[in-house]
This record gives C-alpha cells, sequence and structure tokens, in this order.
C-alpha cells in the first residue's frame, strides 16, 4: 500500500507538502481574522510572472518568484499607505499588474512548457531537492517568525488601533506579516501551484471556523485539515495522475463540506432532542 515511498520524487513531494500543509493555515488564519484573504491571489499571480521570468531568463525560477513576490508585498505595503480609506485598492492593482506582467513574459516564452504549468497548477513530479531545500529552510524561518511574534499577530489581527496605542510595532509587523505571505506562496507553488495556493491559506481556517473553541484551537484544526487535504492529495494524484493543486484544493473543500454538514446534523439531532 505504501509502495509509492520508495519513488524519490513522492518522498520529495511528501516532505514538501507537509511542510505547506503547516505553514498555509499557519499565515491563512492571521489573513482570514485581517479580512485580507485576497492578498494571497494578488502575490500567487505576481509568483506566476517571476516564473515566467525565470524559465525565460534562465534562472532558478523559485527565487525569481521570490523576488517578485516579495516585491510585491512591498508595493502593496506602499498602495496601502497611499490609499488608506480603500486599503483593497492596493490589492487589486497589485493583482492587475502580476497578471499583465505574467501574461506578457509567457507570451514572449512562446506559451506554456511543462515547467510552467506544473508552476501553475502544482506536481508531485517536479519537486527537486534544490526546492525541497528551500521550501525547508523557510519554512522553519517563517514558524520561528511566526511563534516569535504570536502575541503581536494576534492582538493586531483583532484590534489593530489597540495594538498600535499599546506600543506595538503595528507599522513594521504588518511588514514582516506581508512578506511572510510572499515567502509562504512561493514555497507552496511547487505542490498546489500559484493559481491554488491562496485556497489552501483560507479553506483549512474557514473549516477550522466552524467547530473550533478558540484561537489557538482553531489554529490547530486549521493545520490538522491541511494536512489530511494535501497527504491525501498528493497519494491520489500520484495514484490517478491528476494535478496535485487542484486535488488538494478539492479535497480541502470536501472537508469543508463534511464539517459545515456535520455541524448541522448535531444542531437539529440537539433541537429535537430538547423538544
Amino acid at each position: 500500500m505504501l509502495e509509492f515511498l520508495q519513488y524519490s520524487f513522492m518522498q520529495r513531494a511528501l516532505l514538501a507538502g507537509i511542510t505547506i500543509g503547516i505553514l498555509c493555515p499557519l499565515i491563512g488564519i492571521f489573513l482570514v481574522l485581517r479580512r485580507m484573504s485576497l492578498i494571497g491571489d494578488s502575490l500567487s499571480h505576481v509568483a506566476l510572472a517571476g516564473v515566467a521570468a525565470g524559465i525565460l531568463g534562465g534562472v532558478y525560477p523559485l527565487w525569481m518568484a521570490l523576488i517578485f513576490s516579495v516585491g510585491a508585498a512591498l508595493a502593496i505595503e506602499r498602495l496601502r499607505k497611499s490609499y488608506e480609506q480603500y486599503a483593497e485598492l492596493a490589492i487589486a492593482i497589485i493583482l492587475s499588474a502580476g497578471i499583465g506582467t505574467a501574461v506578457v513574459l509567457i507570451s514572449l516564452a512562446k506559451g506554456f512548457n511543462v515547467d510552467l504549468f506544473g508552476y501553475l497548477f502544482g506536481s508531485i513530479t517536479t519537486v527537486l531537492k534544490e526546492d525541497l531545500w528551500l521550501i525547508g529552510g523557510l519554512g522553519v524561518f517563517i514558524i520561528l517568525a511566526i511563534r516569535l511574534l504570536y502575541k503581536e499577530l494576534f492582538y493586531i489581527a483583532f484590534d489593530e488601533e489597540g495594538a498600535r496605542l499599546a506600543g506595538i510595532p503595528v507599522k513594521w509587523i504588518n511588514l514582516f506579516f506581508i512578506l511572510m505571505i510572499a515567502i509562504t506562496i512561493t514555497v507552496s507553488m511547487r505542490i498546489v501551484g500559484v493559481l491554488l495556493v491562496s485556497s489552501l491559506m483560507v479553506i483549512p481556517v474557514a473549516t477550522s471556523l466552524q467547530i473550533a473553541k478558540s484561537f489557538k484551537h482553531a489554529t490547530v484544526l486549521a493545520v490538522i485539515f491541511a494536512q489530511l487535504a494535501v497527504i491525501s492529495g498528493i497519494i491520489i494524484s500520484y495514484y490517478f495522475e491528476l494535478a496535485s493543486g487542484g486535488t488538494i484544493v478539492l479535497l480541502s473543500v470536501l472537508i469543508l463540506m463534511m464539517v459545515i454538514s456535520g455541524k448541522n446534523i448535531v444542531k437539529r439531532m440537539k433541537g429535537t432532542t430538547v423538544s
């Protein structure tokens, strides 16, 4: 049953998948609570432009994606200051710029190729040793950063103005947080794909919020749900030769539907018992 583990590419895919199954919900829980879910879509499209630039220029695509997405993250923070009354405009502007740049670079590269397709929708067979080292190193960095800044991020997520009055350096933490989002998108694209990575940040969190009793409980449940979707999705995509990103996201949606249905059934049963 576990014969797929004898293949080195599956070992790399599972290790990478487990890592992003931790990172995405850890970042996503703060994104959702701050109503910034769409920022993942914006930075992922910019990361796609970076991948296309890397392929076109013969440079390691993940490094180019990281450079592009970090630059876009800094631009979003700068634009948010210019549009304080309409902060969501910053996300929309960068999203549009990212899509436009990606389309132009892809056209210069004469359309899609196998590498680009894998970055778009995720592929378990394309995770290289270099990718795994990058994913692992940046993953450890993000987990440690969240651990160190947990209280500050928690405070800002629920009351940014109160955090500012309490002396928390909101400006710099916001900047650092958006950089962590950019890094998470970059390390996740090999497995989930740039067009679907934001879904893995949001859907497991949405699932956990249905049944969680506290913030920490929601965080733990989000990681568990993400791991279920990622590991199952990688295995299913291997046996049925499917795109790993789409499989993982569909499983995440299925888990969400099951949790909502289960919650509704429990409510009805309680209502029947009381009556």
